[in-house]
């Protein structure tokens, strides 16, 4: 399957201390560049996690090819590192089309999207990460295409102007957004599949270290494989990440036999990554709530001013682990330290 790429994938806008983070989803440069393609499975049948996912894709997938038409257009979405440009290779494999893979910014202008909707060939996948972010004059030109294959433009300008309508091949567009909310409804509207991404279960992501560490030469007992799964926020991005940082410090201990989960232990702690997942900037927001304002309410005005940090990175970046786990709660007061969170730094529960 060939994959063409048009553009740089963006997981949206964050500081650089949160892009900094090792547990952050987001897809960092290094990976970008990384010649470990073997790390993403090929085959729906090698994708591991997402199950319901991948029953409802599979029957997609099969009628397409019995009736010799093109796969109804996908939507997929959730937190960034679960999978979503992953599944959609693996869609073009289980199809057996070329994947052209671009990102909304990179198709500011008209042309960009008109000459990749153009040279599309028949039944092939086009990709699409953070679709949300499409100016409008993209978004207008993707409903005819999407709907009626077909692609309207302006020739001329002025009086001379005239539209003109090209056919376009059958094709299948993948989109993949961290924000589905934010996706227009009538864009939304033109998908024939729309599926969320989960979060990873222990078992799921402990395999999916397992196989990411043979196609790096590692060696890994199933307590090493398990600590790496219980501290990557049940994100296969962050636990290939936490992967990589654990071979590096086995290269330069010179272990290069079975990793065991002290190792393991040893390289998160270097990066403050705690046994919850929990880093730095987590429990720096705790603490901040616990120690000047007894756990809170505190408003986000006044916890991003007293950390230093953007409010909207606060709020997109650091609290959803925060509150996934439960640690934190907000209200219309403020937020909030549950006593979850006040155990898991050691202090008291508050009454």
């Amino acid at each position: 399957m060939a994959i063409l790429s048009s553009g740089d994938s963006n997981q949206g806008p964050s500081s650089s201390r949160a892009k900094s983070r090792v547990v952050d989803g987001a897809l960092t440069q290094e990976e970008k560049s990384s010649s470990e393609d073997g790390l993403r499975p090929q085959r729906l049948d090698e994708y591991i996690g997402q199950a319901e996912l991948k029953q409802i894709l599979n029957i997609a997938v099969k009628a397409a090819i019995e009736r010799g038409e093109a796969l109804d257009h996908v939507l997929l979405y959730g937190p960034p590192g679960l999978g979503k440009t992953t599944m959609a290779l693996v869609l073009a494999e289980e199809l057996g089309v070329k994947c052209r893979v671009t990102s909304a910014p990179a198709l500011e202008r008209p042309r960009d999207i008109v000459g990749l909707l153009v040279n599309l060939q028949p039944r092939e996948l086009l990709f699409i990460d953070e679709i949300h972010r499409l100016t409008r004059v993209a978004e207008e030109l993707l409903y005819p295409a999407l709907e009626d294959r077909r692609l309207d433009i302006n020739v001329g300008k002025g009086s001379t102007a005239r539209m003109r309508s090209l056919r376009l091949n059958p094709f299948t567009l993948v989109g993949a957004t961290t924000k589905a909310g934010s996706l227009s409804s009538p864009l939304r509207d033109r998908f024939g599949l729309i599926q969320r991404l989960e979060f990873y279960g222990l078992d799921d992501l402990q395999k999916i270290v397992q196989r990411a560490s043979g196609f790096m030469g590692l060696v890994l007992t199933n307590d090493a494989s398990n600590e790496i799964a219980r501290r990557c926020r049940g994100t296969p991005r962050i636990a290939n990440r936490l992967l990589r940082r654990v071979r590096d410090v086995s290269i330069v201990r010179g272990k290069n036999t079975v990793i065991d989960e002290h190792l393991v232990d040893e390289a998160l702690s270097l990066h403050s990554v705690d046994r919850i997942g929990l880093d730095a900037s987590d429990r720096r927001f705790l603490k901040l709530l616990l120690e000047s304002y007894n756990g809170g309410p505190v408003g986000l005005e006044t916890i991003a001013a007293a950390l230093g940090d953007d409010p909207n990175t606060i709020e997109s970046v650091v609290e959803p682990f925060l509150l996934q786990l439960g640690f934190i709660q907000r209200t219309s007061r403020g937020r909030v330290v549950t006593n979850l969170g006040r155990s898991h730094l050691g202090w008291p529960d508050k009454k």
